[in-house]
């Protein structure tokens, strides 16, 4: 039976690429307070254990979907990265590149010190860093030396045995160098922090949720009293005398007819209104002077929440209370803002700025969504269906530009398909988030490309490696564990002195721009969690896209400053 097994991997190698990730996500799912190996690290070690089996995997399917895994990365953080790039993101776009040099200095020094071959020391980049895509820029790059077969062989296998040694302290060192070493080095109580933040900024946390039986928005009916200050006031005056608060009135019974309310509409005595606003509003301050009344049909409107894709020039860039003072968006309310390909969310506060490719979730009257969506961006439906012939052209293009060789003297210079394809990516995000008629790639759709394709490709070097890693380990020692706290925490030590007095970034955000250049999710939910607040996410977003950039492309940087 075991000899059929593994004759039968042996022959169709495929099965072994579908049981190393059934065994990596398995396995991966699994955490402790939050941290585990997660389905890359997992997906590794499965492959590198079926890999013992002596399986070959030949074709082009390992970088098939890595070029899939690239272009959804670039797809997915281009608008954050194109903005801080040219617009206002330039404090965190720099420091993001200068965390990032950090990042590829120290483990550039540590190999060095070390010893260690360039296989070796990628691997050790990669893995100290968490960005298994640089693994396969540098392979593009080993494959260019013109080394012998086997030499190269050498260096690829070397790859993935420093990769999983040094991985495991990158994701769990990192959360705790930046949420528990990192508030007690620079003396900040990050709880304290964001609640000024949010004070300064003028907000507060809601309770509550979709899943719950409160509800943030409410429509309540009053009745206008004779002596009310409403009378004779329109609409829009009536709201303005509930200060710093956004109510709006929706409907009028008037006698024995309901008519809809505009902004210009005059209240008269005895009216019953349907006002709409955050239910504590409702409650404390207009029923205190209002007479509430039960009216089903009044408050018997059509409403819904529904999620819009930002892409209005108008709007980007503008602060939340701009954006309450638009006309379209009268009568709609904000539940919640998504940013970023890691769906990171961001706090509503009168401050916070939206941009151009953020998802905002509206909630209010059917109409008046449908008012607001139009002055704002597209709305995003739900939909299965993903524009493949713009994928398939998108990674076509990307790559071909990548493959061109350019000679600077006798020098060859190329971005390879991979890079190619990442840079394809990062374009045609940006521009989805400009025009966004073209190009539709739903979330489901992106995460499947960006975590099964990095995985399939992982699963393939594991599953080819696997012979080599046992050796590997044995000839690199447990020394390897030790270089690689080394050069995961060095970078990330110096990114908190420098962001918080060169940089100068609020020391509610700071670590959350740390987080995000190092692009290690891991760390910023525990931030969060210390922080008992969504507000270090601000400062992830923008860095986490130029981070995860420069991070990837810096795979093939350092196999060209080691050889």
């Amino acid at each position: 039976m075991i000899d059929w097994f593994v004759q039968t991997l042996r022959s169709y190698p495929e099965i072994a690429i579908f049981l190393s990730l059934a065994l990596g996500y398995y396995f991966g799912s699994f955490t402790y307070k939050g941290l585990g190996l997660g389905a890359v690290t997992a997906t590794l070690i499965a492959a590198v254990i079926i890999g013992q089996l002596d399986i070959k995997i030949t074709g082009p399917l390992k970088p098939t979907f890595f070029l899939m895994f690239l272009f959804a990365i670039g797809y997915g953080v281009g608008p954050q990265f194109v903005r801080g790039i040219a617009k206002d993101g330039v404090p965190q776009a720099l420091f993001a590149a200068v965390v990032c040099v950090f990042c590829l200095a120290s483990a550039y020094v540590g190999a060095r010190l070390a010893g260690y071959d360039v296989g070796s020391a990628v691997g050790l980049y990669a893995g100290s860093q968490t960005i298994s895509a640089s693994m396969g820029l540098a392979t593009d790059a080993v494959n260019r030396l013109g080394l012998p077969p086997e030499e190269s062989k050498k260096l690829l296998d070397a790859m993935p045995v420093a990769y999983a040694v040094t991985y495991i302290f990158g994701t769990v060192g990192s959360a705790i160098v930046l949420a528990l070493v990192g508030p007690a080095l620079l003396g900040i109580d990050l709880e304290a922090a964001c609640k000024r933040y949010e004070e300064k900024h003028g907000g507060k946390k809601q309770a509550g949720g979709a899943s719950t039986a409160w509800h943030q928005f409410a429509l309540r009916a009053f009745r206008v009293k004779e002596a009310g200050l409403a009378v004779g006031k329109t609409s829009q005056q009536a709201e303005a005398l509930v200060p710093g608060q956004r109510v709006f009135v929706q409907r009028i019974r008037r006698g024995s007819e309901i008519v809809e309310a505009t902004a210009d509409t005059v209240i008269q005595a005895g009216d019953i209104l349907a006002v709409a606003g955050r239910r504590e509003v409702l409650v404390s301050l207009v029923g205190a002077g209002a007479e509430e009344v039960e009216d089903r049909e009044l408050l018997a409107v059509p409403a819904e929440g529904l999620d819009v894709y930002l892409t209005s020039k108008d709007f980007d860039g503008k602060t939340l209370a701009e954006v309450a003072q638009a006309p379209g968006t009268r009568g709609v309310f904000l539940r919640k803002i998504t940013r970023g390909a890691t769906a990171t969310d961001i706090p509503i506060l009168p401050d916070t700025q939206l941009y151009r490719g953020d998802i905002v979730t509206l909630v209010g009257r059917t109409q008046d969504i449908a008012a607001a969506t139009k002055v704002l961006g597209v709305a995003d439906r739900a939909t299965d269906v993903a524009d493949v012939a713009f994928i398939g052209a998108a990674i076509a293009i990307g790559a071909l530009l990548g493959a061109v060789v350019y000679k600077v003297g006798s020098v060859p210079l190329t971005l390879s398909t991979s890079g190619g394809a990442l840079m394809s990516g990062l374009f045609f995000g940006w521009l989805r988030s400009v025009h966004p008629t073209f190009g539709r790639i739903p979330s489901p759709t992106v995460w499947f490309m960006n975590s099964v394709g990095l995985n399939v490709f992982i699963a393939i070097v594991g599953i080819s490696s696997g012979p080599g890693f046992v050796s590997g380990l044995q000839q690199l020692g447990f020394s390897l564990f030790f270089w690689g706290v080394a050069v995961t925490s060095a970078p990330l030590i110096l990114a908190m002195y420098v962001g918080k007095y060169l940089f100068r970034f609020d020391d509610a955000i700071l670590l959350g721009c740390c987080s995000g250049a190092r692009t290690t999710t891991a760390s910023l939910g525990m931030i969060n969690d210390r922080a008992k607040s969504q507000i270090p996410g601000i400062g992830y977003t923008v860095t986490y896209a130029v981070g995860n950039t420069f991070l990837t492309i810096w795979g093939m940087v350092i196999v060209m400053l080691l050889t």
